[in-house]
C-alpha cells in the first residue's frame, strides 16, 4: 500500500487560546489583517472583541457571510482585501466563515471571480495570503483542510474547492467559543463530525494515518455528542466535540468524503437543510452498503468502537440521531416525483465515485424512496 500524510496547519488547541491571536499574528510577521466572521458574531459583540484584543492588527471586518456562503461573497470579501491592502486574514465562526475567507485569500491575487474554479476543474493558483482560522463550532473540522465548500445560487450548485492554498497557517480552536451554540447546532455540525470520520475511513483514498485519525473521532462523538446538546454547559462535552470536531478534519482532508457528502448537496441545495444534518441524513443507508467492502476493514472499524459489526453501528447512527433531534427521513417535505428525481441526478457528485461501494441510481433512487 502506498500513502503519503501531509498536514501543513498548526494547531493550537484549549481554552484561552483565542487570546493568542495578537502574538501569532505578530510572529508571521503580518501587519493588516481582515477578519472573515459570520454575521452572528458581529451582532454578539464577539467580532469586535477580536478587532480590539488585536490592538490595530485587524483593520477591517467582513461579515456578509451567509450558511452556505456564495460565490458572490468570495468575491466581495476579496475585493474588500484588495481595497484595504491586506496582508493577512483571521476567519472566526463556522465553516461558512472559513471556507470564504480559504477562497477570498487566494482569489484575490487574481482579477478573476472564485466562479471560474467553482466545480469547473481549472485549478486555483497557489499564491495566498496566511490565514488563521478559529472555529466557533465542533463540526465542519475546516480550520485543517484544504477545502471550500461553494454555493452559486444563479446557476444552482453547491460544492467544494480544493487547493492546497486553502489549508491555513495556524488553527486557534478554543472550545470556549462553542459554549453558546445552540443545541441543535450543536447536534447538527456534531453529526457532520461523525460523516467525516467514518468517510475518511471507508473512503478509497484511505491511509493508515487517517484511519486512526477517524477511530479517535468517532468514538468520542458517540459518547460525548449527546452531552453536548442535551447540557449545553458541560465543558468536559464542549472541549471533547471540539477535539473531535480537528481530529476528525485531519481524518478525512487527505482520503476526502463520499457518499453522504455526495447526497448532502441537493439536500442542502433544493430542500435547505443544513449541511452538517444534511450529511448525517444517509450515514447509516451507506453505511449498511459499505459495511461488506473493503475486505472486512468496515466491520474490523465498528468492532473497535464496540459494535456487533457495521450493521449495528449504522442501527447506533441512526438512534443517534433521533436522540439528538435530527432528520431520519425527509417525510416533512412531501417529496414529489420530480423532485426524487432531482436528489438523484444531482447526488452524481464526485465525491459520490469516492465511496468504496459503486452506488447506482437505482440504489440512490431506493434510499430517497425510503425517506418519503
Amino acid at each position: 500500500m502506498l500513502w503519503e500524510y501531509l498536514q501543513p496547519v498548526t494547531i493550537r488547541f484549549g481554552e484561552g487560546v483565542v487570546n493568542e491571536l495578537k502574538t501569532v499574528a505578530a510572529d508571521m510577521g503580518c501587519k493588516r489583517g481582515l477578519l472573515v466572521s459570520d454575521p452572528f458574531f458581529m451582532k454578539s459583540g464577539l467580532a469586535q472583541k477580536i478587532v480590539d484584543s488585536s490592538e490595530g492588527a485587524l483593520v477591517s471586518i467582513y461579515s456578509n457571510v451567509s450558511p452556505n456562503p456564495e460565490v458572490t461573497e468570495v468575491d466581495a470579501c476579496a475585493a474588500q482585501i484588495k481595497a484595504n491592502d491586506i496582508d493577512f486574514l483571521v476567519a472566526l465562526g463556522g465553516g461558512s466563515a472559513l471556507d470564504c475567507a480559504k477562497a477570498s485569500g487566494s482569489i484575490c491575487f487574481t482579477e478573476d471571480s472564485i466562479r471560474r474554479y467553482h466545480g469547473t476543474g481549472v485549478a486555483m493558483p497557489q499564491k495566498h495570503l496566511p490565514l488563521i482560522a478559529i472555529p466557533t463550532t465542533a463540526g465542519t473540522g475546516s480550520e485543517v483542510t484544504c477545502v471550500s465548500v461553494l454555493s452559486d445560487h444563479e446557476l444552482g450548485k453547491k460544492g467544494p474547492i480544493v487547493s492546497n492554498g486553502f489549508y491555513p497557517s495556524i488553527a486557534l480552536i478554543d472550545p470556549e467559543l462553542t459554549y453558546t451554540l445552540p443545541p441543535y447546532m450543536t447536534a447538527s455540525t456534531g453529526i457532520d463530525v461523525l460523516c467525516h470520520a467514518v468517510e475518511g475511513f471507508w473512503s478509497k483514498g484511505h491511509q493508515p494515518i487517517c484511519d486512526a485519525l477517524a477511530l479517535h473521532a468517532t468514538k468520542i462523538v458517540f459518547k460525548y455528542l449527546r452531552t453536548a446538546v442535551a447540557e449545553p454547559s458541560n465543558k468536559e462535552a464542549r472541549a471533547k466535540m471540539a477535539e473531535a470536531s480537528v481530529i476528525a478534519g485531519l481524518a478525512f482532508t487527505l482520503p476526502k468524503t463520499t457518499s453522504s457528502h455526495a447526497c448532502s448537496f441537493p439536500l442542502t441545495n433544493l430542500l435547505h437543510i443544513p449541511h452538517g444534518e444534511a450529511c448525517g441524513l444517509t450515514l447509516d443507508y451507506f453505511a449498511r452498503i459499505n459495511a461488506d467492502a473493503q475486505d472486512g476493514r468496515i466491520h474490523e472499524f465498528a468492532r473497535e468502537l464496540g459494535f456487533k459489526d457495521m450493521y449495528d453501528m449504522a442501527d447506533a447512527i441512526h438512534q443517534l440521531k433521533k436522540d439528538i433531534g435530527l432528520l431520519c427521513d425527509l417525510k416533512k417535505f412531501n417529496l414529489t416525483d420530480s423532485q426524487v428525481d432531482d436528489l438523484v441526478r444531482i447526488s452524481r457528485h464526485p465525491n459520490l465515485y469516492n465511496n468504496p461501494v459503486d452506488i447506482t441510481d437505482e440504489q440512490l433512487c431506493e434510499m430517497y424512496e425510503s425517506f418519503r
